[in-house]
């Protein structure tokens, strides 16, 4: 060979050897290029999560704080109700021996008085007989009845009413010893 052939030879097992050594410098940088983008993919992913999670929280807590405010309202505007609901049962309890057509105009509005408060979901209690609880109840007096044992209501004066748990107003009734 002569010397030019192997001068080329030469230079081309040089160019071979550095593009040989080329190579895994390119495959070590495409690594390092995948790894860091999978590494960014997973923190973007983590975010949206996050994200997603932070959304369906505010969701759920803002459709409680809607519920509560309707809850409140008419919570209130039941209350303002109450004393026209104690009247007519009151004046069903004194008519007795009046005409059976003003009766049965009374009951009609307790009737209906009653139907508005079920739609409106609110319950009526405190009621004779039943176990007295000083969370839902308010005590004016205690009486001796062995007839109904320890810790019973034994009158009511006022009926309590409430709207799911939240108390609209405690019931006032005495209370066996």
């Amino acid at each position: 060979m002569s010397k030019k052939k192997k001068e080329e030879a030469a230079q081309e097992e040089v160019k071979a050897a550095e593009e040989t050594a080329q190579e895994p410098e390119e495959k070590d940088e495409k690594e390092e290029k995948i790894k860091a983008l999978e590494a960014d993919a997973e923190a973007q992913k983590e975010k949206y999560m996050r994200l997603a999670a932070e959304y369906d929280n505010y969701r759920k807590r803002t459709a409680n704080e809607k519920l509560a405010l309707y809850d409140d309202a008419t919570a209130k505007a039941v209350k303002e109700l109450l004393p026209v609901a104690d009247s007519v049962r009151m004046a069903l309890e004194n008519l007795k021996d009046a005409d059976p057509e003003i009766i049965k105009g009374i009951e009609l509005i307790s009737n209906q008085l009653d139907k508005s408060f079920e739609k409106l979901k609110v319950e009526s209690y405190g009621k004779v007989g039943d176990d007295f609880d000083p969370n839902l109840h308010n005590a004016i007096g205690m009486v001796d009845n062995e007839e109904l044992g320890s810790g019973k209501i034994a009158a009511v004066f006022q009926t309590g009413f409430k709207l799911g748990d939240k108390i609209i107003r405690h019931a006032m009734v005495q209370v066996t010893n």
